[in-house]
């Protein structure tokens, strides 16, 4: 077991909200300042970057994990991570069938930028990736799930696109054994109000911009022998599909 300082919540240019000069090639040389060793790309609706992205990982000697910001009909944010960039883009391929097809006004919501790893644009997506999909949570879950990958709530400390924000509280299914804050400090409280003990808690950035990015603090102990960056990823994903139902 080995421990890895992570950030597995973070939006590149590609997420309309995401400022410009967050591109894989930041991201990734960002994070090696800031110490981490295990990093997510969760684009909203989209994992189109993330083949950039973990190509920068590699050159940063960070793990790069393919991921997904999904954005359920119920308008809940669900953190879904794969062990391969193959499983991430099997996924997006069936959301992609469930996104409502409305047009980007770039000058209204900000660009949709594809982006090589030499951070070289390759194309811009023309429909708004933020809405809703028609994926509703367990639908969405279950989805990532039958690709390989695993799924958790993100920043349930938030009331926007927040699950206890939206629900009131965790359903009894889908049951998550891992949980996403946004702010450390919440851990005890919400552990203590809404009954999570027990609860796998993760904190991520949620960074839209570099000087977002957090310096490593966050840590996750995982069985990565014998080593290599797959073996990471796999590790990782075993430990958050773990317990799920």
């Amino acid at each position: 077991m080995n421990r890895y300082y992570y950030d597995l919540h973070l939006h590149s240019c590609l997420s309309p909200c995401a400022e410009d000069d967050m591109t894989p090639a930041n991201i990734a040389g960002m994070g090696s300042l800031c110490g981490l060793q295990l990093m997510a790309l969760t684009d909203h609706n989209s994992c189109g970057n993330c083949r950039a992205f973990l190509s920068a990982c590699r050159q940063y000697g960070i793990v790069g994990v393919p991921g997904m910001e999904l954005t359920t009909a119920e308008e809940i944010h669900l953190v879904c991570l794969f062990p391969t960039l193959e499983a991430a883009e099997g996924f997006e391929a069936e959301v992609r069938t469930q996104r409502f097809p409305i047009k980007n006004k770039p000058a209204v919501f900000g660009n949709q930028l594809y982006m090589d790893a030499e951070d070289k644009v390759l194309g811009e997506e023309p429909n708004l990736l933020i809405p809703a999909t028609k994926l509703d949570l367990e639908a969405g879950t279950a989805l990532a799930l039958a690709h390989g990958g695993a799924a958790f709530p993100a920043h349930i400390d938030r009331p926007s696109n927040g699950i206890i924000g939206i629900l009131g509280n965790l359903p009894e299914k889908p049951f998550f054994p891992t949980l996403e804050l946004n702010d450390p400090e919440n851990r005890d409280q919400y552990v203590r109000d809404y009954g999570l003990e027990g609860r796998r808690m993760l904190c991520s950035s949620d960074s839209h911009r570099l000087e977002s990015m957090r310096d490593a603090s966050q840590w996750i102990e995982l069985d990565d022998e014998p080593y290599s960056s797959q073996r990471v990823r796999d590790a990782l994903i075993c430990l958050l599909r773990e317990g799920m139902v």
